[in-house]
């Protein structure tokens, strides 16, 4: 089953993988690719890609990707995609003919954690000492001094099955943007079924819409080190098998005022928890913002956790001023309560509800229906007496 959002058709989170790629013809050549690509490389929908180990785009080179082509992560070596800074990718889908990133496992057996995923770095700030850092599991240098940095362009893909585990508690997120700029384009994208985070964000200042985080083992969306970007019609449904946030949101763990601060601006977004065991007993709060983050947060719909809706920790000595915010939200439905620790900041402000948001099915994991009635307060504005 698939939904349509935004122009992006989604495949839905239930424990079948049959459906997630489209049949391939038979008259396709596999390509494997490994190693380096130094220079310009396009990848085309006639062929299908099988990356072995890390596969690095370096500084100079741009890899295009046409619409409609699949890219295989080997499961034996660790396959996984880097963007190194100075390089860029180029991978524009469409509506109907998306990029997909999957696991080299078979249709059918396909799980969590069977392949690296996609790390773009960049050179854009970042809030650590010297603000320049190591990804996670060897995955390249990335940060600088340049905010509208260019890493190329991400639309109409999807990244599934990846997140593998480098070492006890160290996977790869679906898709990282580490030290990303404004200029990197980033929109219609799903992750479906990693091994740790959805989307993560190391710094960096890249604008996002239009991203879903389907059935991720640990947070569905979070950033840490800076990020200061944009983000925009966003959608999280977790599985209680193995999840965790909906949003974990960081400054930095060392140091809570370092800058720059994390102050994404992220509007229009629907989190949705797996309230019962029927998969697991996991997905725990909607938003956590912890370590001196700050944000401006608007319509917000957060449902379904098992603990809280928003739990604000860790304030920062210089936590004033309105620099953490969130309006015209609507929490409801979250195990134990809405709000947390200093969550309650938030429970003044008279535009926020905890009505029911009247969406349609968001907890159906195979065909999810994310739309709010005609008249309910998430669509209206007006909340039930």
């Amino acid at each position: 089953p698939v939904l349509l959002i935004g122009g992006l058709t989604l495949a839905g989170c239930s424990d079948s993988d049959d459906n997630t790629t489209s049949p391939t013809p038979p008259e396709q050549e596999v390509v494997v690719v490994n190693g380096e690509i130094t220079s310009d490389t396009t990848w085309t929908n006639g062929n299908q890609y099988v990356i072995q180990g890390a596969l690095f785009v370096r500084a100079g080179a741009t890899l295009t990707i046409q619409a409609g082509t699949e890219i295989f992560g080997d499961q034996a070596t660790t396959g996984t995609l880097v963007i190194d800074r100075g390089a860029q990718i180029v991978a524009q889908g469409d509506q109907n003919n998306p990029i997909v990133f999957t696991s080299s496992a078979a249709a059918g057996s396909r799980a969590r954690g069977q392949w690296g995923g996609l790390i773009l770095n960049g050179f854009a700030p970042l809030n650590i000492p010297g603000g320049v850092a190591e990804g996670e599991g060897g995955t390249g240098t990335y940060g600088g001094n340049d905010p509208n940095d260019n890493s190329g362009i991400l639309r109409y893909a999807r990244v599934e099955f990846a997140g593998i585990e480098f070492s006890p508690d160290n996977e790869l997120n679906g898709i990282a943007f580490q030290g990303t700029g404004a200029a990197t384009t980033c929109d219609h994208l799903q992750v479906k079924f990693n091994q740790d985070d959805g989307f993560e964000w190391f710094g960096g200042s890249t604008a996002c819409k239009y991203l879903v985080s389907s059935a991720n083992a640990d947070d569905s969306f979070d950033w840490t080190d800076g990020y200061q970007g944009r983000g925009q019609f966003w959608i999280a449904q977790q599985r209680g098998d193995d999840a965790d946030n909906g949003m974990e949101m960081d400054n930095n763990g060392e140091n809570r005022d370092a800058q720059p601060r994390s102050a994404p601006v992220i509007y229009n977004v629907t989190l949705v928890g797996d309230p019962d065991t029927n998969e697991g007993t996991e997905s725990d709060d909607g938003m956590v913002l912890r370590e001196g983050t700050a944000g401006t947060f608007r319509n917000m719909i957060v449902l379904g956790f098992k603990e809280t809706g928003v739990s604000v920790r860790d304030r920062s000595q210089d936590f004033v001023g309105g620099i953490l915010t969130l309006q015209n939200s609507i929490t409801h439905g979250n195990g134990q309560g809405d709000f947390e620790g200093d969550g309650g900041v938030f429970l003044n402000d008279p535009t926020n509800s905890g009505a029911n948001p009247e969406l349609g099915d968001p907890y159906n994991l195979a065909s999810p229906d994310f739309m709010p009635s005609a008249g309910g307060p998430a669509r209206s504005g007006a909340v039930p007496v």
